[in-house]
């Protein structure tokens, strides 16, 4: 499995994982999507074997770059419960401390369970719940995250191998 930033040639591939995932109304535009890929204050992540894109996650940055809101992160059915999303989510947050978050925040929606799970593990606590957030008025848990500075994730530590990238 590679791990790698986005780069424009990807779009075609990643909007089709983003078709794969997701169903109107839940889904992204193109455009809103192009805009997220383009923005120079987000990364986005980018899973693949061989020529296949198999998951992607964005983050977006403030200006003053004190907090990072996960955009979306998405790993294609057939390979979800693998650790890709995890290695995503894991990369996301090295973005957003290395671009100076102090913090890490997203929306899921609350009847996600697998995501649900993947944010708790990774030290994820919920903070809220935003009622109507989703299409078809579906509620949204809101869970966030403190970014210690090139601290290890806890979730990672159990494992030395993972948290070598810190």
């Amino acid at each position: 499995m590679l791990y790698r930033l986005y780069q424009p040639a990807d779009f075609p591939a990643l909007y089709a994982v983003e078709e794969l995932c997701f169903q109107p109304p839940f889904r992204f535009s193109r455009a809103y999507m192009r805009r997220l890929t383009q923005s120079l204050r987000a990364a986005t992540w980018i899973a693949e074997e061989g020529a296949e894109l198999l998951g992607f996650a964005i983050v977006e940055w403030s200006e003053d770059s004190n907090g990072a809101y996960i955009e979306t992160l998405e790993v294609t059915p057939s390979r979800r419960g693998q650790g890709i999303g995890s290695e995503l989510l894991r990369r996301v947050e090295d973005s957003a401390r290395t671009a100076g978050a102090a913090s890490i925040w997203l929306h899921v929606d609350q009847e996600n369970a697998g995501a649900i799970h993947l944010y708790e593990s990774r030290g994820y606590t919920r903070r809220g719940r935003e009622e109507h957030y989703y299409a078809r008025h579906r509620a949204a848990f809101i869970y966030a995250k403190r970014l210690a500075p090139h601290d290890p994730d806890p979730a990672s530590s159990a494992n030395p191998a993972d948290s070598a990238a810190f």
